[in-house]
């Protein structure tokens, strides 16, 4: 006997049938469609008090119909039957005036997913307000007393979602997906004096079993406040830097952006003609993981329906493979490599340190714990962000430090990475340890 979940995705895939088939009648010569439902629990509460609880739930109906070589794309967020065929005759419309592009089109039916293993990311959560309620203000009063200093709170929040997404084109590819995800976070202020601080923790799982424990996420919030305090800047100087986990995800996304397809044939990139070029040291393995269990990435197919699979993007420090949608790999000749929408849990092996290792080969520089502002020209490759942290020396903190710039130009950053630390941050699409560079150039 099916399941509501199983009836409701049944449901929804009759929806997408549906949009294809009236597009084929329209006279598209193919087509292809994406729909997406979510449901959740969002509360919030700030110095004891409930702040937000909301009940929110969504759909969305996207589609793009091929006439030939020419594309129309329109989308509702009403799945009537009615609303289906006006959304089809609008994108079929905007088709029949657009100028024709070679490179539209669906991808080879060959490289569409055929496999979907259970992946283990639906785990829903009976949470009901009450009890969000209490979590928030948990977390919130365990950050509030960890210390007098912790002077007043940005609040805490517990959220919890259910998803289905379905995609379907007209070569006969048909797929549904249910995802939850659930998360409690809190962000508090440290005062001393004049002195103010802000910090923050959380925790985002799809498990909620595997969420972290409200209390801890509220009295790391407070101690990351709190040894902000005193926070003052550097003088100009060049020195190693060390980049924490969740600063060191951002280095792998401008590295991901540099190699991507769009980047690629805009000729809009510092890594143009790179492929099978050394840019990192031969000790990093940068790879894609889109079948690991319970993780924020993982998904069987891409957003065209093409097979993800599990794949070097550097080995040895050598860029073996760009990331490509079916779009930007006939533009530049090549064949997608299944990243419509993105990369899936991308990783980079770690070394054998942790943390307070990693500040010891470190030795005297700066660890990077806050980031401000874009400042990464793709083009080029220069980097320059406002940072804020903590100075260094012989392996030890010794005061934080803010209103500081730091600079370099990616290419030489990358080739100048001297380790990953084994403290990987878990919580995202990008998984990676703290990373250590060479030398970057600090300003004031």
């Amino acid at each position: 006997m099916k399941t509501s979940d199983q009836i409701e995705i049944e449901s929804l895939k009759n929806r997408v049938q549906d949009a294809l088939n009236e597009a084929k009648k329209q006279g598209a010569t193919a087509a292809e469609v994406g729909l997406s439902t979510s449901n959740g629990l969002s509360v919030s509460a700030r110095l004891g008090d409930v702040e937000t609880i909301e009940h929110d739930g969504s759909q969305g109906l996207g589609l793009t119909v091929y006439f030939g070589q020419r594309k129309g794309s329109a989308s509702s967020t009403d799945l009537s039957g009615k609303s289906i065929c006006e959304t089809v005759n609008a994108a079929c419309s905007i088709a029949k005036f657009s100028s024709e592009d070679e490179f539209s089109g669906l991808p080879d039916p060959k490289l569409l997913a055929t496999e979907f293993p259970d992946l283990e990311l639906n785990h829903p959560w009976a949470l009901k307000a009450e009890q969000a309620i209490e979590l928030a203000i948990e977390c919130e009063d365990a950050a509030r007393g960890f210390h007098p200093e912790i002077t007043n709170s940005e609040g805490a929040s517990v959220n919890s979602h259910q998803g289905i997404k379905i995609f379907g084109n007209s070569l006969g590819f048909l797929q549904g997906q249910q995802a939850t995800s659930h998360s409690i976070s809190c962000s508090v202020i440290a005062q001393r004096g004049d002195d103010m601080q802000t910090n923050y923790w959380y925790s985002v799982v799809r498990d909620p079993n595997a969420l972290e424990n409200g209390v801890s996420i509220g009295k790391k919030a407070a101690e990351r406040a709190l040894k902000r305090l005193g926070s003052r800047p550097l003088t100009t100087r060049t020195a190693s830097v060390l980049y924490s986990p969740e600063m060191a995800s951002g280095l792998l996304s401008s590295l991901m952006g540099a190699i991507s397809g769009g980047s690629l044939y805009r000729k809009s990139t510092f890594l143009l003609d790179c492929l099978d070029t050394q840019i990192f040291p031969d000790f990093i393995h940068i790879h894609e993981q889109p079948y690991l269990k319970n993780a924020l990435g993982s998904s069987a197919f891409d957003a065209e329906g093409v097979a993800t699979k599990s794949r070097d993007i550097i080995t040895e420090g050598i860029l073996k493979s760009y990331v490509l949608s079916n779009y930007s790999a006939k533009k530049l000749g090549l064949q997608t490599t299944g990243n419509a929408g993105g990369v899936r849990n991308l990783s980079i092996d770690s070394g054998r340190d942790n943390f307070e290792e990693m500040l010891k080969k470190l030795d005297t520089g700066l660890l990077v714990t806050e980031l401000m502002g874009q400042g990464v020209n793709r083009m080029t490759g220069d980097y320059s962000r406002g940072a804020a942290g903590f100075w260094v020396e012989k392996g030890k903190i010794l005061y934080p430090v803010e209103g500081i710039t730091i600079a370099a130009n990616l290419k030489d950053m990358f080739k100048n990475l001297v380790a990953v630390g084994n403290d990987v941050d878990r919580r995202g699409n990008i998984r990676t340890g703290s990373i250590l560079i060479e030398e970057m150039s600090i300003a004031a």
